[in-house]
């Protein structure tokens, strides 16, 4: 007899539906984490955009840290285009009565957030470059 092994393994067994999807759930995961760290880097190159003046006259840090919440946005997108493709296939066949809950729902609010935080980013790398063009050297 032999010992019992992880639910996980359970999921990867052949001929079961639930193997394919395990590769899905991993690109959801790892796509969100991307997108964590792209917000994240994003704020600190925000913070630090208004917090002193940049040292790079070719390379703008609001410009930076508005591009990184838009890198994030593209990848909360592909995670929550993957997570959806596969729930609805694998649940929609299986349950009739189901729903998304409120991870769902938080990460297209995450996804409106990033998206209007690159936005605003991109109109402060605006407002400081017409500054700065305006200004007599």
């Amino acid at each position: 007899m032999s010992c019992p092994r992880e639910a996980g393994s359970l999921l990867e067994q052949p001929g079961s539906d639930l193997g394919v999807s395990t590769a899905y759930w991993n690109a959801t995961r790892a796509f969100m984490i991307l997108s964590a760290l792209c917000a994240t880097s994003g704020i600190v190159m925000g913070i630090l955009a208004f917090a002193q003046q940049s040292a790079f006259t070719r390379l703008s840090r609001p410009f930076s840290a508005g591009i990184m919440f838009f890198a994030s946005t593209l990848f909360v997108l592909l995670a929550l285009a993957i997570y959806t493709g596969v729930t609805v296939s694998f649940l929609g066949r299986r349950f009739g009565d189901w729903r998304f809950s409120w991870s769902y729902i938080l990460g297209w609010v995450a996804l409106l957030m990033t998206f209007f935080a690159g936005i605003f980013y991109m109109c402060a790398y605006r407002m400081h470059e017409c500054r700065r063009l305006s200004t007599p050297r």
